[in-house]
């Protein structure tokens, strides 16, 4: 099953999409992410993803009360990264109703408490991994570590990491097109599920990525595209459907 995930990037309470990951770079597109997110499930979505991009910046959780308002208000799964650094922050989206974690800095500054979380929590945490040249880059896209995406995707695959979102940085928030050799080659050396995150910018590039659903390309995030008018969310699930 290939799935669509729109996606709702958080700043300041408001709905804002970052070129490359850059807070100096924002569009704000929506004051409730909550609204934006009830549009998405009107037009067919199944799964919302939301990023808390404060959280991400301050290391904590500071726009999840939209996220806990969407999973319990709507009937949508949500999956929730950014700023989360703890087992209390895994716990609590997770008991809130949130469907998935996804971590991601902490596989790299901290692999011990991620490979406890994929202990604990199984199937419900997701990894992201964000990369630069082929290399994990980390503390939202701040820096960038000496180790290649998919040796960190094999590691947590071992692990029990069943679920990754490969984000390439050069292409996010940037319509440029997905990086889809780099999404594949680490659907084939984890041999787990992989989601396209980031440069999506047409239907044609959710038919270019669906090729590969046989081998783990099992979803994409769609942001910019969606926010700039390229195409609608009903738009994409029928796409990925035919």
């Amino acid at each position: 099953m290939f799935t669509i995930y729109p996606a709702i990037d958080m700043r300041d309470g408001k709905c804002v999409r970052l070129a490359q990951g850059d807070y100096n770079k924002e569009t704000v597109y929506g004051h409730s992410p909550v609204e934006m997110a009830r549009s998405f499930v009107s037009q067919g979505a199944t799964w919302i993803h939301m990023v808390d991009l404060d959280g991400a910046k301050e290391g904590r959780r500071v726009n999840d009360a939209f996220v806990v308002e969407v999973a319990q208000t709507l009937a949508v799964n949500v999956q929730i990264g950014g700023g989360i650094r703890t087992e209390e922050d895994v716990a609590y989206y997770l008991e809130q109703g949130v469907s998935r974690v996804i971590l991601g800095s902490a596989a790299i500054s901290n692999p011990s408490f991620v490979k406890a979380m994929l202990r604990a929590y199984g199937e419900r945490i997701v990894i992201g991994i964000d990369a630069k040249n082929g290399f994990v880059a980390t503390e939202g896209w701040t820096h960038t570590s000496t180790i290649e995406a998919v040796e960190l995707g094999r590691q947590l695959a071992d692990a029990g990491a069943e679920t990754f979102i490969f984000t390439d940085i050069a292409t996010d928030g940037m319509l440029s097109g997905p990086n889809i050799e780099a999404v594949v080659r680490l659907a084939q050396a984890t041999n787990k599920r992989v989601i396209a995150s980031g440069g999506i910018r047409s239907l044609d590039d959710l038919h270019a990525l669906k090729q590969f659903e046989n081998e783990g390309v099992a979803g994409a995030i769609v942001g910019k595209a969606l926010y700039t008018g390229q195409f609608t969310v009903a738009e994409a699930l029928k796409a990925v459907e035919q």
